[in-house]
């Protein structure tokens, strides 16, 4: 399972040219699910997430987790992560998660979150969408598991 995660100042998701999803400060997850994975990942890649310290505390290192700097997270499924780029010009999907397994790895990692306290928005689950970010920093960090 891997989340691209990305510090930002503002996120939001556009499908059909409604708004469905935004954030203020936090994190934008754009969360891939890989045939292996499983729900005990997604609870280990959610916690993570969480709790990775990418936040800056009062001098300027990158020592607060999503919570102590008061942040949310949205979250946009992302197949195209677990892509095998390593041979030709063309990505392989082969690696990725069924969309049934996606679809089920994808809602329980929001709900994992929620359940944890989190303002949690999401994107929608295999639609056309329109995100937008001003990432913060910028940082970003690739986390799998």
């Amino acid at each position: 399972m891997i989340a691209l995660i990305q510090r930002v100042s503002e996120a939001k998701v556009v499908v059909d040219g409604a708004t469905i999803g935004e954030i203020d400060k936090g994190l934008l997850v754009l969360l891939g699910v890989e045939r292996e994975d499983n729900i005990e990942k997604m609870q280990k890649l959610a916690t993570k997430v969480m709790s990775y310290r990418v936040f800056s505390d009062e001098n300027g290192k990158m020592n607060l987790n999503l919570e102590q700097a008061g942040g949310s997270l949205l979250v946009v499924s992302q197949f195209t992560l677990a892509a095998d780029t390593g041979r030709g010009l063309r990505p392989s999907f082969s690696g990725a998660g069924t969309p049934d397994q996606a679809r089920e790895l994808y809602e329980a990692f929001v709900d994992f979150c929620k359940s944890k306290g989190v303002n949690t928005q999401t994107g929608q689950f295999a639609a056309d969408m329109k995100v937008s970010l001003v990432n913060d920093g910028p940082v970003t960090f690739n986390l799998q598991v």
